[in-house]
């Protein structure tokens, strides 16, 4: 026996108070991030890492470790936080990849297929409605860092472009989720696959300790972590010392993920569309 799944309407995906034509590339890829959006007005316990996963890392580390690394907790929270904001934004960069490959299982991309829209817009505007998450997780540790004793030297400069950094780098990250949740044979598979994958990027990283610290043979790799540059960078623009070169490497980086992953996302969905 298989699940009914509803007809998919334009009028009830898209933002009633814009106006858009879904016929339009810009439209559909509007219509699509407000259906995101909509599935955390209709379901809020999709939002729950939103909200825990800042507030665990940035309360429980803190505390946990502020004292041996650091002296005190309020000494490494000036280190730690930016290390969790960019944590925490890129451990949700999988829901875009999730969100696709439901779609697949349940059927609902056939339905998509049938409407007057730009195909490939199913994937931007999914992605780009996840920036929202993205936010709500970045509010949620800049203010769980202020009340603790964090104290931004770039002032609210440097925490604005912090934080639209780490939003560029997560966004063109969910590329790559993206891919996977097209080819992945469920939603489970990939769950499991962020945690392989993403755990030693976040960790094996400058988030929360001095990579002076480490072994010799791991220091190279850190260094040379993605993660790791987009901390140094936060580090720099919350401290308002941030250089080009800070900034440049992450856009790079962030920039060589598109070009590789997005035309690759696009062939895998116009297969599956197919």
């Amino acid at each position: 026996m298989t699940a009914t799944i509803p007809a998919v309407r334009v009028s009830v995906l898209a933002d009633p108070a814009a106006d858009t034509t879904p016929s339009t590339a810009w439209g559909a890829v509007r219509v699509f991030a407000w259906r995101s959006l909509l599935k955390l007005r209709h379901t809020p316990e999709q939002a729950a890492d939103a909200i825990l996963i800042p507030f665990i890392f940035t309360v429980l580390f803190t505390f946990l470790f502020g004292g041996a690394l650091a002296g005190s907790p309020r000494e490494y929270l000036q280190f730690l936080l930016p290390g969790t904001l960019v944590m925490a934004i890129l451990l949700m960069t999988v829901y875009g990849g999730l969100s696709l490959n439901t779609d697949v299982s349940r059927g609902v991309l056939d339905r998509f297929r049938s409407l007057p829209a730009w195909q490939p817009a199913h994937v931007v505007g999914t992605l780009a409605g996840d920036l929202g998450r993205y936010l709500v997780a970045s509010a949620i540790v800049v203010t769980l860092g202020l009340v603790l004793g964090w104290r931004p030297d770039g002032g609210v400069t440097g925490v604005v472009a912090g934080i639209g950094l780490a939003l560029v780098f997560a966004y063109a990250l969910s590329w790559v989720w993206a891919a996977i949740g097209l080819v992945a044979r469920s939603p489970q598979a990939v769950s499991m696959l962020s945690f392989v994958l993403q755990f030693p990027l976040t960790f094996a990283s400058n988030a929360f300790v001095d990579p002076a610290t480490m072994p010799d043979w791991l220091q190279p790799w850190v260094e040379a972590n993605p993660v790791s540059l987009l901390v140094t960078a936060e580090r720099e623009l919350f401290a308002g010392t941030a250089s080009f070169g800070d900034v440049a490497w992450v856009l790079v980086a962030s920039a060589v993920v598109v070009a590789a992953f997005a035309p690759l996302t696009f062939h895998l969905y116009r297969r599956r569309t197919a």
